[in-house]
């Protein structure tokens, strides 16, 4: 089956390309210094002087330390997202198992960003608007993760196709978050993944068989 047009992207041009290194060197340069002292600890100031830029650059590439948080992961989402999306998008398992996989993956990643996804989540949800100075910063890539998986699905006639599936991504993009809150606000403990595979396994649920009661016989 051919990869959906949803997994590709146009190929930046060079000033996009050099915008890109900057913004990554950027949120590389913050990342360390909050894995080093604790993201409360750190100040836009250190992470200017670290990355041997102007404050006023960094000012005007990411107004927050959570926009700094929001690139780094965004591009750990991308850089495993790769070219396993094609890979996965041609596995014959099916959507509900393909997109199992991925949520599987993605709690791995989450548990070991657990410190700090409530900061994460606060940018996601207090900080979306457009213009975002930080470049498309309110969307992490998972978005179109599940456009394509959906669009595939649409294709081999497994889910309803009445809606676009960018339309369907955006609403799966929702529960997905939900999720994460609500495993986020529960105390860590031992057996955290396994808490958030079953959080994410209820929104497969949820998404592919609705929230209705199945009726005898169905």
């Amino acid at each position: 089956m051919p990869a959906s047009p949803t997994a590709s992207a146009p190929t930046p041009g060079r000033r996009e390309r050099k915008r890109g290194q900057t913004l990554d060197h950027l949120a590389a340069t913050a990342f360390a210094l909050f894995e080093a002292q604790g993201f409360e600890a750190v100040t836009m100031e250190q992470v200017a002087a670290a990355a041997d830029v102007a404050k006023g650059t960094l000012y005007n590439h990411f107004p927050l330390k959570e926009a700094l948080l929001a690139h780094q992961f965004h591009a750990e989402i991308a850089q495993a997202m790769g070219a396993d999306l094609t890979a996965s998008l041609s596995a014959p398992e099916g959507f509900t198992a393909r997109l199992s996989g991925w949520l599987e993956a993605s709690a791995r990643w989450c548990v070991g960003r657990r410190a700090y996804l409530p900061h994460y989540l606060r940018y996601r949800f207090l900080s979306l608007h457009p213009g975002d100075r930080a470049g498309d910063g309110s969307r992490s890539g998972m978005e179109r993760l599940f456009e394509a998986l959906i669009d595939a699905g649409q294709r081999d006639g497994e889910l309803r196709a009445d809606l676009p599936a960018a339309h369907l991504a955006a609403l799966l993009q929702h529960l997905y978050l939900g999720a994460l809150m609500r495993w986020v606000a529960l105390p860590a403990q031992d057996g955290d993944s396994a808490r958030l595979d079953h959080e994410f396994a209820a929104i497969v649920e949820l998404f592919v068989h609705g929230a209705g009661r199945a009726r005898n016989g169905a």
